[in-house]
């Protein structure tokens, strides 16, 4: 029996394992390459585990780098703006920095953990 077979009527290459002849299918290959940081990536295991459709959509179609790297861009300026805002709100300034570095570490993080909470609500487990 041949390794390889090809068959006219789905235009399909089939390859020999065992008994039987398997179809040699491959994903298509997305154009582009785009950063995906922390936040595609926690979304990528949301989507795997709970989101189970739209994760093979995405893979079969080709479109989950760029999907992931939408999601990352858009949660990324969130954290940043809402950052940004919220340190302000809160008085979390250079001149605190300076002055008493430990209330700013503090502050700061309690800070990051609020946005970030915020940012999982609202972008990365939906």
């Amino acid at each position: 029996m041949e390794k390889y077979i090809y068959n006219e009527q789905n235009g399909l290459w089939y390859e020999l394992q065992g008994d039987f002849y398997i179809p040699c299918l491959e994903l298509p290959v997305e154009k582009e390459e785009r950063h995906i940081g922390i936040w595609g990536h926690r979304h990528l295991r949301y989507i795997r585990e709970y989101k189970k459709v739209l994760y093979t959509d995405l893979l079969i179609n080709g479109k989950q780098q760029s999907y992931l790297a939408d999601v990352e861009e858009q949660a990324q300026e969130l954290f940043d703006r809402l950052m940004k805002q919220r340190a302000e709100h809160e008085g979390i300034t250079e001149t605190l920095k300076a002055e008493n570095q430990m209330e700013w570490v503090g502050r700061m993080g309690a800070l990051w953990s609020a946005v970030t909470e915020t940012l999982n609500t609202e972008v990365i487990f939906v």
